[in-house]
């Protein structure tokens, strides 16, 4: 913009030196030479007023390049292409023919090696074998998540590749290990499955999978939202959802990662009997962990490095002794051995104590209920809190003062000063310009020999003003933005902060999901930067320029500039409407952006559960409905600005003309001359120019005082179980024992589902205690409660004998190592993974020992090019297997001894090979 404008006054200087000229030689007239300056005047301050708008242009374009690279790039599978074979039917035979496959991430290391493997058409296949042999990657395959370097996969015949995407996905039925839910109701989840389901439909596929007794206690019944990634139902309701997902969808072949693991004995019973019905006459591809689960499949392969090594029935292959699968038996055997003669079970009555009371309370109200069913009576005299005192508040962000935002700019306050200095001298050039300009009119009316003089002169002095602008505009953009920075940076830090010190509760509401959060990192705190940075700049300088336009306007006649200022008020009504409607409007198009974004954020995180199910343009349908609404808003206020401006620019060409009548109408009574005339108009000319320009600034500001709201609506909000603070107790030693005593919970996003009713339980220390119960029967409740992740309503959790609400939260957390179900890994190295187990403070031999104890130092160090440097991909990925995913999350725990171990499921979804070998390296740590 500097350069610009050097070139624009270099352009005036030249025109009034080529003015001059003229009227001396050619005997042009003055009023010829100021029509063509103000002609140029007229275009350069269009031009100026349109500069604000040319950033925009310049960030979109940044912005639209790695968009429109994702969007030109040509996937090698498309799941769009309506190219490919499509058949009547399938009958489902697969056929694997010398496959040769690595992941394209992990290149050096090959997952299969010629592999090859039939699988008739109505025939049940289980795969077996050790973590990372290729099980889970043979159901990649299938459905075509990749395509093989070499060799082929067929179906009924026809290589893979060769079919429709979209068609044969929709043949297949896929139930992973991890269930993948989404952030929608219960109902939702399961119509995944199909796209034109019937409410009846969804119901009998959540029957036939166990999962419709649950889901009728549930607030909503099939409405019920599942929340982010299924947080507000547990494992084996997710599992069940997911299955009952892919029995909607009636495919002919099904594919079952472990599809069991994570419900209880009773559930697991029960829907493998469901599963047994749906895959009759189906073909069926089981990825097995425990292998009791598989006795009764039609053929069993087992494979080992990538290599199938064995191939049969249960019983054929138990007659060699010495086979793979016998080995695997043995194992298992051994293992279970070795879980009878543990302490853990032996002395299960002597760590549990419950108050006599209690317990014939318990046998009364079991009466009615299944054997395995274990609901505990609520007592007299103890009243459960209404669940609507835990909800949070839906009010309006508050405004932020821009004061607050300036405090936050303290450290950068020498940048403002010189940015600001710089700012001024950049915008009383404009001004200055009016004196420069009106002097040049009065020049070209002079006598010949002052006018070769005075343009001369004038001439010179625009090209001064030139450089001083040139010189000080960049100088202020560059400080101003360095600010800018600083305070983005700054609110990031402060909003991280305190995301990650909430409590989980304030995690399970929809406008706190992970999609929004990010949202308000990213995009908020960008915007804050409209009240600091280049707004900040502009102000500044559009301040100037007002003042030393009055200043100069006033000095050079009083009277017509008290005529003009009077019909600004006008000008200033119309755009601080404007101004309102924009915020109001920017706010509420913010929210619904958010939306959109959480349903962008849930689809790509499981990208296999939507590709496995066909369901991109379900997802994109869905994205493109939330998008609607800040569509029409957008709209509306394009409208309604365009409305605004053009009203605003009508008044300012009405002032244009009643100032040059009353400025007419003073020359001719000899109150001013017609040079001041010109000056005057030019001074506030320019000063308006200063205002209309930062009028394009409301649209800007109102987002960036809305984005200032939202994020400081987090950065006020006091976590109820906060974790940085110091406050509380801590003890020298820790023993262990832990006591439950008369403790009622719901959760506060589910007010009507009473999960504890006066739990009473005993742990003594150094003891195992096994929680055992029917799914959703609270059993990983009581690890969120021993974590403070919530807080009981009634009733208290003790620590030693203490209540753990009176200790320090960080302490307390540090005494405990928890090992969930689902493995939660970040996107950094396997080193620093593990070293998340001390704080990130942990030694190389520290993070080898624990990698060691966990059984995962093997894989990690193997000739497989894997080391503690390698980045484990995201949370959907299966380029690393969930166990060693698994062995990653034991290897945290010992990086720091603790006193309280939590294994949530953590052997569930795991295969045997790895369950013993996790277990013997446990007993000395595991304490209680």
């Amino acid at each position: 913009m500097g350069t610009v404008m050097l070139l624009l006054f270099c352009g005036y200087s030249l025109g009034i030196w080529s003015g001059a000229k003229l009227i001396l030689e050619k005997g042009y007239t003055g009023a010829k030479v100021m029509n063509v300056i103000f002609a140029v005047l007229t275009g350069s301050l269009a031009l100026g007023q349109a500069s604000p708008s040319m950033k925009a242009f310049a960030g979109g374009q940044a912005a639209a390049y790695k968009m429109f690279e994702t969007i030109n790039r040509a996937p090698e599978i498309d799941a769009y292409s309506t190219t490919g074979r499509k058949l009547e039917d399938i009958r489902g035979e697969i056929e694997f023919r010398d496959v040769h496959f690595s992941y394209p991430t992990r290149p050096d290391e090959p997952i299969f090696r010629g592999f090859s493997l039939a699988i008739p058409s109505g025939t049940t296949i289980a795969l077996v074998g050790q973590s990372g042999s290729g099980k889970s990657t043979v159901i990649s395959l299938i459905e075509r998540f990749y395509d093989p370097q070499l060799g082929d996969v067929l179906i009924d015949g026809v290589n893979l590749k060769e079919f429709q995407l979209r068609w044969i996905r929709s043949k297949i039925g896929l139930v992973s290990q991890e269930p993948v839910l989404f952030a929608a109701s219960i109902k939702e989840n399961i119509a995944y499955g199909k796209a034109s389901a019937t409410d009846q439909e969804v119901r009998a596929a959540a029957e036939l999978a166990n999962a419709a007794k649950f889901i009728d206690k549930m607030p909503q019944g099939f409405d019920t939202s599942v929340g982010e990634h299924g947080t507000q139902l547990s494992g084996g309701q997710k599992q069940r959802i997911a299955i009952a997902r892919a029995i909607l969808k009636d495919p002919r072949i099904l594919l079952l990662d472990e599809a069991t693991s994570a419900l209880d004995a009773e559930s697991e019973r029960i829907v493998q009997e469901a599963l047994d019905r749906v895959m009759s006459n189906r073909t069926t591809v089981i990825v097995a962990h425990r292998l009791s689960t598989v006795r009764n499949a039609d053929t069993i392969a087992v494979i080992h490095q990538g290599t199938l090594v064995e191939k049969g029935p249960h019983n054929e292959l138990l007659r060699d002794p010495e086979g793979a699968y016998s080995q695997l038996i043995k194992l298992q055997e051994a293992n279970q051995q070795n879980n009878r003669k543990g302490d853990g079970n032996a002395r299960l009555g002597k760590q549990m104590s419950m108050n006599k009371s209690a317990s014939r309370r318990l046998s009364r109200d079991n009466s009615s209920h299944h054997s395995f069913s274990v609901p505990f009576g609520m007592p007299l005299g103890i009243e459960i809190q209404d669940g609507s005192s835990n909800k949070l508040c839906d009010e309006m962000p508050q405004e932020v003062p821009l004061s607050r935002l300036a405090s936050l700019n303290k450290p950068e306050i020498p940048v403002l000063v010189l940015g600001s200095i710089a700012s001024v001298i950049s915008g009383v050039i404009f001004p200055i310009f009016a004196i420069l300009l009106s002097n040049v009119i009065k020049a070209f009316y002079e006598p010949p020999h002052l006018l070769r003089r005075d343009s001369q002169f004038w001439a010179s002095m625009f090209l001064v003003f030139g450089a001083v602008y040139f010189l000080s505009l960049p100088v202020s953009s560059y400080l101003f933005s360095i600010a800018g920075c600083r305070l983005i940076r700054r609110i990031r830090l402060m909003t991280f902060e305190k995301v990650v010190n909430m409590e989980v509760e304030w995690f399970d509401h929809p406008e706190n999901s992970s999609g929004a959060i990010g949202a308000r990192l990213s995009a908020d705190a960008a915007k804050v930067r409209g009240l600091v940075g280049d707004a900040l700049q502009l102000v500044v300088q559009n301040s100037s320029t007002l003042v030393a336009g009055l200043v100069i306007a006033f000095v050079s006649n009083w009277e017509l500039s008290l005529i003009i200022l009077a019909l600004i008020p006008l000008i200033g009504l119309n755009g601080w409407i404007q101004m309102k409607f924009i915020q109001g409007f920017s706010a509420d198009s913010k929210m619904m952006y958010e939306e959109a974004s959480q349903v962008a954020n849930d689809a790509v995180s499981s990208i296999r559960t939507v590709a496995s199910f066909s369901a991109e343009e379900k997802v994109m349908d869905l994205y493109k409905k939330k998008c609607e609404g800040p569509l029409r808003t957008g709209i509306r206020t394009g409208i309604i600005s365009g409305i605004g401006f053009g009203v605003s620019f009508f008044l300012l060409f009405g002032v244009y003309a009643a100032s040059f009548y009353a400025g007419a109408r003073l020359v001719e009574d000899r109150k001013t001359t017609f040079p001041k005339v010109f000056r005057v108009f030019l001074a506030l000319a320019m000063a308006a120019i200063g205002v209309s320009q930062s009028s394009t600034l409301t649209s800007d500001s109102s987002k960036a005082k809305s984005a200032a709201s939202s994020i400081f609506a987090i950065v006020d909000r006091k976590s109820r179980i906060d974790p940085s603070e110091d406050a509380g107790v801590t003890a020298e030693t820790l023993r262990g024992n832990i006591e439950f005593q008369h403790v009622s919970f719901r959760y506060p996003t589910r007010p009507d589902v009473q999960i504890f009713r006066d739990l009473c339980l005993t742990i003594h220390a150094g003891k195992t205690v096994a929680l055992v119960g029917e799914s959703g029967s609270g059993k990983s409740t009581a690890i969120s409660l021993l974590q403070r992740f919530y807080d009981p309503d009634v009733g208290h959790i003790l620590l030693d004998g203490v209540d753990i609400r009176k200790f320090q939260l960080r302490w307390l957390r540090q005494q405990m190592g928890l090992v969930s179900q689902e493995p939660a890994l970040f996107n950094d190295t396997i080193r620093a993974n593990i070293a998340y187990g001390k704080d990130g403070q942990a030694t190389e031999s520290e993070i080898v020992s624990a990698a060691q104890l966990a059984n995962a130092h093997k894989f990690i160090s193997s000739a497989l090019q894997v080391s503690f440097s390698n980045l484990i991909a995201s949370r959907d990925s299966l380029s690393m297997q969930s166990a060693r995913h698994q062995n990653l999350l034991l290897s945290e725990v010992p990086t720091w001894e603790k006193k309280c171990r939590d294994m949530t499921q953590w052997l569930e979804s795991v295969e045997l090979s790895c369950q013993e070998g996790r277990s013997s390296a446990w007993p000395s740590p595991v304490r209680s």
